[in-house]
């Protein structure tokens, strides 16, 4: 409307001059009328788009200083909320465990030719639960250089120590000491599980410094039984031993010439006991860890991977973190005490795969004692340390089968031990014994349920029961211990000299468990 009143008012201011000027000529002076009228129209159009975008220009610069000052200071406090990255998971689990052993008859020692009998003991939990609760982190410091770290909480329920075992082994084969801190169930205290920085990129290269708490629990393959899309930790599952060390890595693109094929090598060091300021005699020192580990290939679902350490200087016994459980150990030894009875050789490997819905794996293991003149793997019944070398080996194969179109995954393991194989691993999550230091068989079946609770709200979310079973049949005594020797548990004229020792006589055992964890 006010285009058309304006060029009408326009027009009428251009016809007043023509109309009086001249009443012949009237349609040459009307076409020029008519143009003059179109470039003014043209005119106004232009002034108006110019007037929109005056008013749509930004506010001053007085004003506009004002906002960025303001964004700023709401940017500051939004890098401090958003640098570190959390997530983690909580898991509550419920075990039933039963276990046959036998007790010798005999006191001491048995005369040559006197029968040899024993009493069946079985021993049982009809139910334990236990909650678990771990938040992992993670921040930059610089562009290459990155912290790492995962706090924990296990706890039986109804209490606040960690349950008794049943017999003369605690539940997880050890009392609490640092080799299996935040792994074996203990009291509602958020204690440091991982703790570590990496220096990455160093010097612009494919190689990395890292130092802290190792992550060293849970490793490969048991992230398949465990429901986790990736690998959980450096070693092999052989090596479940939370320590405290360093390593530096390389990555590389090409393996001796071959294109395309990725991994990864480290150089490792740790520390597994510190002795503390002692003098020369006291007969203690530190034990340490040193080794290769080495992902020689990994690319998608496809693994293999090889370790080789040595612990110096082990020990008799650990440095128990209950000062009772402590003062109770050492007066079981006597005058022994605490001592260093040599160094422990280990050697293990992983291959893990995956054919359509089939994931599998096989790991093999070797493990050498090399006693110095206290001896390890002793029979305390001859009255002489065994100062010989003793080789052990096992194997731990496994398959899960991702059934399609469904919420079930369904799996299968089995491990066997010799007899004098020695499983580095104290932190095992078996609750009671660890299956992989087993001087025997271990059978294992499980299933796990995903939880259809909708789309994940990040790309830590999952949900998901676990139900499986594990039976355990034992063929030599001494599980994880380096100690005594291994006894044969069916030869009535040799296991008895376990209980001498001080160890059960564990024949067999059963477990089942179910589990309802949560990944955020």
């Amino acid at each position: 409307m006010v285009k058309k009143i304006s060029t009408l008012a326009l027009a009428g201011l251009l016809a007043l001059p023509a109309m009086a000027s001249a009443g012949a000529g009237g349609a040459a002076a009307a076409s020029d009328i008519q143009a003059q009228v179109d470039a003014l129209t043209r005119q106004l159009e232009q002034l108006k788009s110019e007037m929109a975008k005056v008013k749509a220009a930004p506010a001053p610069v007085s004003d506009q200083s004002s906002r960025i000052q303001a964004l700023e200071e709401k940017s500051e406090q939004w890098d401090l909320a958003s640098r570190i990255q959390f997530s983690g998971d909580f898991r509550s689990r419920y075990d039933y465990y039963t276990r046959d052993r036998k007790v010798s008859n005999v006191a001491v020692f048995t005369p040559p030719g006197a029968p040899i009998t024993y009493t069946d003991v079985t021993d049982k939990n009809d139910g334990i639960m236990t909650n678990r609760f771990r938040l992992d982190m993670r921040a930059k410091a610089l562009e290459n250089v990155e912290f790492k770290g995962r706090l924990a909480m296990y706890k039986a329920w109804g209490m606040q120590s960690t349950p008794d075992g049943e017999g003369n082994t605690p539940i997880g084969s050890f009392p609490a000491f640092d080799g299996n801190a935040t792994r074996t169930p203990g009291d509602s205290t958020l204690q440091v599980d991982r703790a570590f920085v990496n220096w990455n990129n160093i010097g612009d290269s494919p190689v990395w410094f890292s130092v802290g708490r190792r992550p060293t629990t849970d490793g490969p393959a048991a992230q398949l039984r465990m429901n986790q899309d990736e690998r959980m930790a450096t070693p092999t599952a052989f090596m479940d031993w939370p320590f405290d060390g360093i390593s530096v890595g390389y990555a590389y693109n090409n393996l001796f010439g071959v294109q395309d094929a990725p991994g990864r090598v480290r150089i490792c060091y740790g520390r597994g006991f510190e002795a503390g300021l002692n003098q020369n005699d006291t007969g203690i020192n530190d034990t340490d860890f040193a080794g290769v580990s080495w992902d020689v290939y990994k690319k998608g679902d496809r693994f293999a991977y090889v370790q080789s350490f040595a612990a110096m200087d082990v020990f008799n016994y650990p440095d128990w973190s209950d000062a009772t459980t402590a003062a109770r150990t050492a007066a079981g030894y006597g005058d022994a005490g605490r001592k260093n009875l040599g160094n422990i050789y280990h050697t293990s490997g992983v291959y893990q795969d995956k054919w359509q819905n089939l994931n599998y794996f096989l790991t093999g293991a070797w493990s050498r004692t090399d006693p110095n003149d206290q001896g390890m793997l002793n029979d305390y019944t001859s009255g002489v340390n065994n100062t010989n070398e003793e080789d052990g080996f096992a194997v731990h194969i496994g398959v899960r089968y991702d059934i399609p179109d469904s919420l079930f995954k369904v799996g299968a393991e089995y491990n066997h031990g010799s007899k004098y194989w020695i499983a580095m691993s104290p932190g095992h999550d078996d609750l009671y014994a660890s299956k992989l230091a087993t001087r025997g068989n271990v059978y294992e079946l499980y299933t796990i349920y995903d939880i259809p609770g909708g789309e994940a709200v990040s790309k830590f979310g999952k949900a998901f029961i676990r139900l499986g079973y594990q039976h355990y049949d034992y063929n030599y005594t001494g599980s994880m211990d380096w100690n005594v020797m291994p006894y044969d548990v069916g030869d009535a004229n040799e296991a008895w000299k376990a209980n001498f020792a001080g160890q059960d006589i564990i024949e067999s055992a059963d477990q089942v468990y179910l589990t309802f964890e949560a990944s955020f």
